[in-house]
């Protein structure tokens, strides 16, 4: 039976992915953690798999803190999803906080992993970035063998996790996924500290009635998924992919997206809610986003992805009426 953590479970994500994983039959017990202790989320209603008795457990954990770690990284634990972290944004304005959440603790939580005794590695769902990538061309296409070169602190501690992950899966010690995510769509809640985070409050502070600030240009391209894509293939990389899938190679996989350009996200909004709600988005341009977001490439060879059984992306359309069926505006 599977026994799954989530780190940084008090997230939209965390708690989206720890609602669809009590579905599965397979998973028996869910942990879930964070700085403060999460919500336990209800189980949606899924016709095809019904909910099954799954034990999940809420805890408040530090993980900048090894001898934390240790305590709750058990080895009864099947797989591990490490979502926690400082967003890119907020990593750049602060070094040292990026360093400590979005390296350091990744590294404690590789340690204690890799020196328990188990009777087989544990499989490790890490949550990377197309932020690791610099600037590309307008039409270069980027895949997995493409050189990572970060144009941010926050896509520099991605990088760094990626590499660490991967040569402790290709010495046997973890069974590690890295999931590059595209920009996601729409987030629910209060703005985040990352860069990109303009890309959601253009589509969700409209649809509560409410003002919303565009920091880039109309043109911009952007490399986005939505909500509903991401977390099913969050669930595919930790049920879905087994470990032979990978062969001898990388086990970097850039996931499913679409390319956009910010205007297109706005016609989309106008399809959804009418015309006159885009009365609600006023462009002020902020220099240090537009440089951020604007070295992140736009175009992904998703093939892998796909071979490997992961699914494809909606229109920004749908995405945009997912998100209010999901989380009302």
């Amino acid at each position: 039976m599977t026994r799954i953590l989530i780190t940084g479970a008090g997230g939209f994500i965390g708690q989206a992915l720890a609602s669809a994983l009590m579905q599965e039959r397979t998973v028996e017990k869910i942990v879930l953690t964070d700085v403060r202790v999460p919500e336990i989320p209800k189980p949606k209603p899924n016709a095809s798999k019904p909910a099954t008795h799954c034990q999940v457990d809420a805890v408040a954990a530090d993980l900048v803190s090894p001898d934390v770690c240790e305590r709750l990284l058990t080895p009864d634990l099947t797989h591990i999803f490490l979502l926690h972290g400082i967003m890119s944004g907020a990593a750049e304005a602060n070094l040292e906080l990026g360093l400590k959440v979005n390296l350091d603790s990744m590294r404690h939580v590789m340690d204690v992993l890799r020196n328990q005794t188990r009777a087989r590695p544990p499989r490790v769902i890490f949550p990377s970035s197309l932020a690791v990538f610099g600037p590309a061309g307008p039409r270069d296409v980027i895949t997995e063998s493409t050189m990572p070169l970060p144009q941010s602190s926050y896509g520099a501690q991605k990088a760094v996790i990626e590499i660490l992950l991967n040569d402790l899966s290709r010495r046997g010690l973890l069974d590690a996924r890295i999931v590059r995510l595209p920009t996601i769509i729409v987030r629910p809640g209060q703005p985040s500290g990352a860069a990109s985070s303009f890309c959601s409050g253009i589509i969700r502070e409209p649809l509560k009635g409410e003002v919303a600030k565009l920091p880039v240009s109309r043109s911009l391209e952007l490399w986005i998924c939505s909500t509903r894509t991401v977390v099913r293939n969050l669930v595919i990389a930790a049920l879905g992919v087994q470990e032979v899938a990978f062969g001898n190679g990388s086990r970097i996989v850039n996931l499913p997206g679409t390319t956009v350009t910010v205007q297109e996200m706005l016609d989309a909004l106008a399809k959804v809610a009418g015309s006159s709600i885009l009365d609600l988005v006023q462009e002020e341009y902020d220099e240090g986003t537009a440089k951020i977001v604007g070295s992140w490439p736009a175009r992904f060879d998703v093939n892998r992805a796909y071979s490997l059984g992961f699914e494809k992306d909606v229109s920004v359309k749908q995405a945009i009426q997912h998100y209010l069926e999901d989380y009302g505006s």
